[in-house]
């Protein structure tokens, strides 16, 4: 869509303009100047060209061409935007994690926080409003109300909203449609390629994992008494249904992070092969609780905990850091056949999507708990 207003330039004085030159100059400016607090160009600002956006929900949204500042509506978003465009990032979703600084460049943890659409249901429109971007992204899995809640957030704040669907599978696809979407697709051709890269190198381990026998009998287990699953088939269990037999079949899976509560004797009816213990959950326990010795994972001592920093690699919230996860749970249940240097693929994550050279140091303590033991 054209401009429908261009930018004025100043108007020069001379001595030897003429008198209905000057005044017809006046003129225009008291026009302009009296049409104060209405649009782009009443406040002398060029009015940007636009374009239609067809999301993933089949909205057509009115957005700008050039789109350099943005608001994610919910963590999820935020990680994806901020591996595509961090500059553009205008505020956060919730704090940082409290290792975050480790990772991220100082400026990006001083951004506003926004809140949450979803997760928290603390979206601050006040706040969003006033920092003004020229967009509001949403991604992850649709919710039924989700096309109602994002008209809402364009009403509340006269900003276009829109969401980009996106799962396991397709992550590649979603990066290219934010690059695309925010003039970056160099940088979401690169983030797309090592997804796909990912999926594929997990695919190629799992087929001869099924074709030898020899897949993991698992559970993931969090919460602070580690007594939550993340049960089979639901979206928080795509990489674990993916590389494991998720022994955690439960008649309504919970869509939360947290996952399904259960008691000890679920655990051990299942009595999996391999225990994954979310971050800062019951890991550094178990080893002294007795209760525990009576399954099999404990016994022989092939319990493990998420490598964390700055985002859980297994998800909470379940964005690209689970491409990242999906790579690290490879390796660790089958490390003969996963035919990749791990260390090299999470140095090549954290610089492509975090924006940061890992070191050494760095992948040891993140994977001490989990294929520094193993190994």
């Amino acid at each position: 869509m054209k401009k429908i207003g261009q930018k004025m330039g100043g108007i020069k004085k001379g001595w030897k303009k003429t008198a209905g030159v000057l005044l017809a100059a006046a003129l225009l400016i008291s026009t302009l100047g009296g049409c104060a607090g209405g649009s782009d160009i009443n406040n002398n600002k060029e009015t940007a060209k636009t374009r239609i956006f067809t999301d993933s929900l089949g909205r057509e949204v009115e957005v700008p061409e050039e789109i350099t500042s943005v608001v994610s509506s919910g963590n999820l978003a935020q990680i994806m935007l901020f591996a595509a465009a961090p500059d553009s990032l205008m505020g956060i979703s919730g704090s940082w994690s409290d290792d975050a600084e480790e990772y991220i460049d100082r400026k990006y943890l001083e951004l506003p926080d926004v809140g949450a659409l979803f997760v928290g249901h603390d979206l601050n429109y006040e706040e969003i409003t006033k920092l003004n971007p020229q967009i509001i992204i949403d991604v992850g899995e649709v919710k039924d109300s989700l096309k109602e809640d994002l008209d809402e957030i364009t009403d509340k704040t006269g900003i276009p909203a829109v969401h980009i669907s996106v799962s396991i599978e397709s992550m590649g696809d979603a990066f290219r449609t934010l690059g695309d979407l925010l003039n970056q697709e160099e940088q979401g051709e690169k983030l797309a390629e090592y997804c796909e890269e990912a999926y594929q190198l997990t695919e190629d381990t799992m087929k001869i994992v099924t074709e030898n026998g020899e897949k993991k009998s698992l559970l993931y287990c969090t919460g602070e008494n580690g007594l939550n699953v993340i049960a089979k088939n639901s979206y928080q269990s795509q990489i674990i249904d993916l590389v494991s037999d998720n022994l955690a079949v439960l008649k309504n899976p919970s869509a939360k992070g947290t996952g399904n509560e259960v008691d000890m004797e679920m655990l051990m009816n299942w009595d999996p092969e391999i225990i994954i213990f979310a971050p800062d959950g019951y890991y550094e326990y178990v080893k002294e609780d007795t209760v525990w010795h009576s399954l099999k994972a404990v016994n022989a001592d092939t319990y493990y905990e998420v490598p964390n920093g700055p985002y859980n690699w297994m998800g909470s919230p379940p964005s690209s850091n689970r491409v990242l996860g999906m790579l690290w749970m490879t390796k660790l249940l089958y490390p003969k056949e996963a035919d990749f240097d791990l260390k090299e693929k999470v140095k090549e994550y954290y610089k492509l999507f975090y924006h940061c050279e890992l070191t050494d140091e760095q992948y040891q303590h993140l994977t001490e708990r989990s294929i520094l033991k193993s190994e």
